[in-house]
This record gives structure tokens, C-alpha cells and sequence, in this order.
């Protein structure tokens, strides 16, 4: 156990740190690191190096090249740089390596060197130039600020939503500050620089001068500034060999240490873990690494080469051209079981596995000793937890085989954390794979989450450990497993090299149904990679026709996309296309490709009678459909003409295209309405009033109502309206009038074609019951109990019933006797029966 703390280092009395190697990197770096550029992503990412920058003794026609690796030093890609001056390299949250230029313009390159986009910073940026730059990140993305030769700043704290902002002006900014870091408070990024003595605070609407809490007097310049991962800390170098550090609002000071080093460092970075109470910083100069806290000494360590720096959430990244390491806190789960002379409970409870293996009785006494203190749950806890902070596999099994131990002496232990652990160890331990290179601790991996993980190594095309890890985790299908291969296929279907045929059906084998997966996404990247066939042979396997048909109009495929709207059998999706056709072709194309789809020129048709007649029109007179042209102008003739000249030149028209269909009632009653429009408007001009617009009958009732019965009689006959149907209309015409004598008058014209029934009928719905006896009396025998219930003449009715004898008539009246008053009258009734069934 000594041995293994012999790298830990003291930093006062709280804390030890240690500094373990990740890899020995085999990079066959070509330059030193102080010639490159440098950019390192944080979460064991990768590494990108400028070669050959810009320098005044390098010749200008050597190009420089952009390489990046992984943490492990295995090249992922290399390109030669061919585009302008490049003052600062780095990653965003996302892996996407943005270099930003002299000129302001910024470009992006994917984890294998591929082109993804290009944003400039603004034409003021342009003008001025770039002096430096620095990319940071935020909680809403990542970000980049710019330092201009106008020594003006501006920034955007999201490169995925550029909004640039131009940050206020420093007053009496001469030259360049001596050194700048950007800062993200309350949710808002700002910039902190330092002019000599002298710092600022810029935000969206003021520069402040901010003075550090409790900083020693004698300060001159500072000359390098570090802030912490989380943005809640701050350290500042000054030139007096000084590090002040405090919160980042600079209002709190936590710790002051002075190095005696007045050289500026090369870099200065934090390093802490979460939710310690230990705040240390470590600066790098050219052959020397100090670790500083709150505490009188420091912790050196030699630097044999150039080395560069990576802050991290939980430590410190240093990678050199031969190693590469990690330094960090010690956690103190690790602390309590590790530390020489521990009798904490973990520190027992594994040395009493390791006797148990070496069948001691050792064993038992270490057991019984943490069961007497009642601490054997929080021994399993601490090796549980010091397992997950360790890096070398068989430490992590020693440990792990200790919590087993343990808890087998526990009654209700719950396993969910052992068992989560020992799948978090597997999931890690493969990632850390020198072939992988992502050396992510336990706490970055817990704040990483498992699916930014498996993202990662799909962007870095590890499709095969990716879905290993989504299955070994039970991963749900969408999540896991159907979303890598869906990845893959996206990028399966760049591979040039191979035919359109065999990376369809081989992505059709791989992927086959799995839920989840959008052929259509996959074929919209084939498109976008110019394949377009590929794209239409993938769409073949999309199940949804919602899915397809849009991708099929963006390839200018709307034939075939108008085929699958209508085998979908979705309206509004024919609609979609046929708007899109209608855009895309000429008229006469539209028209021929519509012929050729009834089902689609259906439908067309149905939205041209609400939104386009003409066009409807156009349709019916290129397939010579003269019953629906017909029919079209008839609508027309109401719809578009007020002009009664207008809408009879519409209604012949119409005729015309009927005799052409055929159809010889639809023409005859058309130009019977023709007639009928010709007469209305000579009747509105004769008699005044409103006669246009109504039916025949109308008209007929309207010139009843107006008095003009021989205009009505003789409108009539040269309509041929029959007997009994101008009888009707008299009858009401005049009811309505409430001209009684009129009424009698024409009932005696001549016998009525309708019977008198209706004029009883009529009068009794008046409630004219003097009137309708009279007509009642006039009403034939087979109406005759009818009429007379309606005058309520009950007695009468029975009478006349019982004469008839009729059943029927009988039970009619029996259902009208209510009252005292009909009693007789039923009892009539009931003796009547009894007499016909005595027969």
C-alpha cells in the first residue's frame, strides 16, 4: 500500500494530488508544441496541432498542416492548410474544431478533418484584424470572443445561433491588455482584461474597473489569468511572483501564494474536483509544473519537455510529445482507504479480503473489528466509490472484490450501486483503450451522461463499440442501438467507392425494420452527397409515403413523388405534390401528367371548385368534358355574373355544351331558365317588386300574392305547370293572404284537381274553423271523417264512419273522443263494433 500512494503529493495537510500517465503517445510529432498551435478538447477529447503557423522566420510559401489526434496520440486526420493566417485554435462542445483567422472568418472541421461550415465574426473584426482569440464554453453552447487591432472585443456566446455582440470600449486602451479571459456570469458572458495594474469588466452595456478582494499591494501588471471550469473561481498572476485566487466576481478571496517565479507562465489552469473544499491552480512554465493552494508550500514537478496544459471538470490533462497525463486531487474515498496507517473502514474491509484470499484468519478478525463499529456499510460504499476514481484495472478489481467480500455480511444491502459501478468500470475501461483514446475519468463520465458518450463515439465512426456498450447497458432500442446504426448508414452512404446498389442493400441487411431508424433521413444525406439514386433506392425501403415524399420533390423527383402520394392514399399529401407539379411544370405538362392519374386529377379538380375555376375550366374543355363544362357555367352564371345579360350569354352557353353531351333535359332546362330570367326581368320592370333569382313556383306565388292572377295563370301555361301543382299554389298564395272570399271563388272556378281535403287543411291552419266547415261538407265520402275531425265535428265524423263501416275511419275517430263530452260518441263507436262482429 506504500508503494501505491508513492505518487501521491501533499498539497498542506488536506488533501494529496497525484499525477498518473494515460498513454505514451506515438504521434512522431515533427515540430516541438511551442511551434504549433495547440488545441485539446476537454472530457479526454482530441488534439488538433497547427504545424508551420505563420511566423516572420518560416517561409511564406510552406504550408501549414492541421492534424488532429486523439488523447491516445493515434491520427484521426491531416489536411493541408490552404485558406488564411490562423491566430487561435479550439473545440466545442460539440467536437467540432473551430479555427478562427486573421480576418475574423472562422472555420469549422469535423473530429476527421472535414469541412462543416464558415462564419465571420463581423466586417469591423475584418477591418481591424484579429489580434487573439479565445474559445470558451457556456451552458448554452460554445463560444468565441475576439480581441480586434482596434484593441476592441467582440464575441458571440453561441457559435450554433451567431448574434455578435460589440463589447463597450476600455477608456484610454492604448495597446493591447497584458491579458484577457473570457468570463460567464448570471447566465451572461463577459470579458476580463488587465491594463498594467489596472482590470476591467466588460458586459453588454458598460466597462467597469473591478479591483480584486484582499490582493497584496505592489502589484505593477498581471500577467496571466486562469478560470475554473465551472466559471465560479478565479486566479490572477501578477508581476510580483504572486497568484491571487478568489471567486470569479472578485469580490471573495479564497487564497493567496507567492511563487517567487516573476517570469510569466506559459499557462494556468485550475485544479479541482467537484464539491471539494480544496482550490488549487497549475501553472506551467517551460521545464517546471507548480501546484499551488491554500497552503505555505507547493508541489513541483520537472518538465523534461513542452508540455501543454488541458483543464478538466474533476483535474489536469498534460500532454507532452511522449506522454500523456493526469493530475488530479485525490479523492477521499482513495485518501481513506490508501493512506499509510488508515484504519478506515474501507482500509480494513480490503485488507481483510486480501488475507480471506490468502485464507488467514486475519480475515476474520479485520471483518469483526468494522462489524463491532457498525461501519460495514460505509466500508462497501468507500470501495465501491474509490474503485470508480481509479484507473488501473486491477486496482479496480481489488477494490470491487473487497465491496463483494463486505457484502456478503450484509443482510439488505441494496447491489444497484455495485452493479451500476461494475457496468460504468466495463464502459470506461474499454473507451480508455489506447485504439480509442478517450481517457474520461468517473466524474466526467457521470457529468458527461451516457448518451453525449455514445454520440462521441459515433462521431468518431466506432459504431461497433458503441452498440457492444448499448447492449451491454440494455439501452432501449431507440436510444441505443437504432440510433448508431442509423449513423452508420449516414455514413456508409459516403463511401464513393462503392455502387448504389450494394450500400442500399447492404444498409437494408444492417438496418432491415429496426425501430426507430428514418430511411428518409439516411437518403436525404445521400442526396445531400450528391448520390441521388442511392437516395431514391433507400426511399424504397421508408414504410411512411409522409417521409418520402417530400425528399422526392426536393430531388425534383415529382412524377415519382406524386405516384407515392397517391398509393399513400393521403389527400392532403397530393394535394402537396400536385401544388409543387403545378409550380414546377408548364401547363400543358401539368395537365398531361393529371390525365395519367385519375385519382390525382380528382382531387385537382375538387380544389379548382374552390380556389381556381378557370383552371377547372381549362380541365374540363382539354378532355372535351362537355356535361361537366355544362354544369360549370351554370355555376358561373349565379357565382361571377350580376348582369342579367351576363349571366344568360353563361346559362346558352351551358345549353350549348349539354346538346354537345347529349343530354337533353339538363339543355331544355337550361334554356327554360333562360325564360324564365327574360321574364322575371320584364315583371320586375312592369310591376316593380322582386322577381329575379326566384323558382318558377316562387315566381308563380309572388304574382298570386301581388294580385296578378291571370299573370300567374298565364306564366303557367307558357310553363306548362300542371293542374294540380298551380291549385296548390293558389290555394296557399291565397290562405297566406287571408282573402276568403277570393279562396271561395276560385274553389267554385271549377272542380277542384286536388280535392277539397287541402282547403281544409289550409283554413284550419289559419285557424279559420268558419271556413273550413265550408269546405268540409264539399269533401268526398273517402275524405269525408278526415275533414271532419279537423273541424272537430267528432259526433259527425262517428256518424259518417259508422255508416261506412270502415275500421279504419272507426278507430281514427275513437282516438279524437277526449272528454266527458265524446263519451257518447264512443260508446256509439263501441256498439257499432259490437253489431258488425255479431254479423
Amino acid at each position: 500500500m506504500d508503494c501505491y500512494t508513492a505518487n501521491w503529493n501533499p498539497l498542506g495537510d488536506s488533501a494529496f494530488y497525484r499525477k498518473y500517465e494515460l498513454y505514451s503517445m506515438d504521434w512522431d510529432l515533427k515540430e516541438e508544441l511551442r511551434d504549433c498551435l495547440v488545441a485539446a478538447a476537454p472530457y479526454g477529447g482530441p488534439i488538433a496541432l497547427l504545424r508551420n503557423p505563420w511566423r516572420k522566420e518560416k517561409a511564406a510559401s510552406v504550408r501549414p498542416v492541421l492534424e488532429i489526434y486523439s488523447a491516445s496520440g493515434l491520427p484521426l486526420a491531416s489536411l493541408l492548410w490552404k485558406s488564411g493566417p490562423v491566430v487561435s485554435l479550439g473545440w466545442s462542445a460539440e467536437e467540432e474544431l473551430l479555427c478562427v483567422q486573421e480576418d475574423g472568418g472562422v472555420l469549422v472541421y469535423g473530429l476527421h478533418g472535414d469541412f462543416r461550415r464558415h462564419f465571420s465574426m463581423g466586417n469591423e473584426v475584418l477591418q481591424n484584424r484579429v489580434l487573439d482569440a479565445r474559445i470558451f464554453h457556456t451552458e448554452f453552447g460554445s463560444g468565441v470572443a475576439i480581441l480586434t487591432g482596434a484593441h476592441r472585443f467582440t464575441l458571440s456566446a453561441n457559435v450554433s445561433d451567431l448574434k455578435l455582440r460589440r463589447m463597450p470600449e476600455v477608456p484610454g486602451l492604448q495597446g493591447a491588455p497584458t491579458c484577457w479571459t473570457a468570463l460567464c456570469q448570471d447566465r451572461v458572458a463577459h470579458i476580463l482584461l488587465a491594463v498594467g495594474p489596472d482590470l476591467y469588466l466588460l458586459d453588454q452595456s458598460a466597462c467597469s474597473a473591478v479591483t480584486p478582494f484582499g490582493l497584496a499591494p505592489g502589484v505593477s501588471s498581471f500577467l496571466q489569468m486562469a478560470v475554473s471550469f465551472t466559471y465560479r473561481h478565479l486566479a490572477l498572476f501578477t508581476d510580483t511572483g504572486y497568484i491571487w485566487m478568489g471567486t470569479a466576481s472578485l469580490k471573495e478571496k479564497l487564497c493567496e501564494f507567492n511563487c517567487n517565479i516573476r517570469a510569466p507562465p506559459k499557462q494556468m489552469v485550475w485544479c479541482s474536483r467537484p464539491r471539494s473544499k480544496e482550490r488549487a491552480v497549475v501553472v506551467a512554465w517551460e521545464r517546471r509544473l507548480m501546484v499551488v493552494g491554500d497552503a505555505p508550500e507547493s508541489i513541483q514537478f520537472v518538465l523534461d519537455e513542452d508540455s501543454y496544459l488541458v483543464p478538466e471538470l474533476d483535474g489536469v490533462r498534460i500532454f507532452s510529445r511522449s506522454t500523456h497525463e493526469f493530475l488530479h486531487e485525490v479523492p477521499v474515498a482513495s485518501e481513506e482507504i490508501f493512506k499509510i496507517a488508515s484504519m478506515a473502514p474501507g482500509a480494513l474491509l480490503l485488507e481483510a479480503q486480501k488475507e480471506y484470499e490468502k485464507e488467514s484468519q486475519k480475515a476474520d478478525e479485520y471483518l469483526r473489528e468494522i462489524q463491532e463499529l457498525g461501519q460495514l456499510t460505509q466500508a462497501v460504499q468507500q470501495c465501491i466509490e474509490a474503485a470508480g476514481h481509479e484507473h488501473r484495472p486491477d486496482m479496480q478489481k481489488s477494490l470491487l472484490r473487497a465491496a463483494s467480500f463486505g457484502k456478503c455480511f450484509l443482510d439488505r444491502f441494496p447491489p444497484d450501486s455495485f452493479v451500476r459501478m461494475c457496468q460504468d468500470l466495463r464502459v470506461l475501461n474499454a473507451i480508455r483503450d489506447y485504439h480509442i483514446g478517450i481517457p474520461l475519468t468517473y466524474s466526467q463520465y457521470k457529468q458527461l451522461t451516457i448518451q453525449v458518450l455514445l454520440d462521441r463515439l459515433v462521431l468518431r465512426r466506432l459504431y461497433p463499440l458503441a452498440i457492444q456498450i448499448c447492449e451491454y447497458l440494455r439501452l432501449p432500442e431507440v436510444q441505443g442501438v437504432s440510433r448508431i446504426l442509423a449513423h452508420w448508414a449516414c455514413y456508409k452512404v459516403q463511401q464513393k467507392d462503392v455502387s448504389d446498389e450494394d450500400v442500399a442493400r447492404a444498409i437494408n441487411q444492417k438496418l432491415g425494420d429496426t425501430p426507430g431508424v428514418s430511411y428518409s433521413d439516411i437518403a436525404a444525406r445521400a442526396y445531400g452527397c450528391g448520390r441521388t439514386e442511392l437516395a431514391i433506392k433507400l426511399l424504397e425501403y421508408e414504410p411512411r409515403s409522409g417521409e418520402q415524399v417530400p425528399l422526392l420533390l426536393k430531388m425534383k423527383r415529382s412524377k415519382l413523388a406524386l405516384s407515392k402520394a397517391i398509393e399513400s392514399g393521403d389527400t392532403d399529401l397530393v394535394f402537396t405534390v400536385l401544388l409543387h407539379l403545378k409550380n414546377e411544370l408548364n401547363r400543358g405538362d401539368f395537365f398531361m401528367t393529371l390525365r395519367n392519374q385519375p385519382m390525382a386529377l380528382s382531387l385537382y379538380r375538387q380544389f379548382c371548385k374552390h380556389q381556381e375555376l378557370e383552371t377547372l375550366k381549362d380541365l374540363y374543355n382539354q378532355d372535351d368534358n362537355h356535361q361537366e363544362l355544362g354544369s360549370f357555367h351554370i355555376r358561373a352564371s349565379y357565382a361571377a355574373e350580376e348582369r342579367i345579360e351576363g349571366r344568360v350569354a353563361a346559362l346558352q352557353t351551358a345549353a350549348d355544351a349539354f346538346y354537345k353531351a347529349k343530354n337533353e333535359f339538363a339543355a331544355k332546362a337550361t334554356e327554360d331558365q333562360m325564360r324564365l330570367l327574360r321574364l322575371q326581368r320584364r315583371l320586375e320592370d312592369e310591376l316593380g317588386g322582386r322577381f329575379l333569382d326566384l323558382s318558377l313556383h316562387d315566381t308563380v306565388t309572388t304574382l298570386i300574392l301581388g294580385g296578378h292572377n291571370k299573370r300567374a295563370e298565364q306564366l303557367a301555361r307558357d310553363f306548362r305547370i300542371p293542374d294540380k301543382r298551380l291549385w296548390w299554389l293558389k290555394l296557399t298564395a291565397l290562405a297566406d293572404l287571408e282573402d276568403w272570399e277570393e279562396l271561395e271563388k276560385f274553389s267554385k272556378s271549377k272542380k277542384s284537381p286536388i280535392g277539397y281535403l287541402p282547403f281544409v287543411e289550409i283554413c284550419m291552419k289559419q285557424h279559420n274553423k268558419y271556413e273550413a266547415k265550408k269546405y268540409a261538407s264539399r269533401v268526398g265520402p273517402e275524405q269525408k271523417v278526415k275533414a271532419l275531425l279537423l273541424v272537430g265535428d267528432v259526433a259527425q265524423a262517428a256518424d259518417v264512419a259508422i255508416e261506412h263501416r270502415n275500421e279504419a275511419e272507426l278507430s281514427l275517430v275513437l282516438s279524437h273522443c277526449t272528454g266527458a263530452t265524446d263519451g257518447a260518441t264512443a260508446d256509439k263507436i263501441q256498439r257499432a263494433r259490437a253489431q258488425a262482429q255479431k254479423k
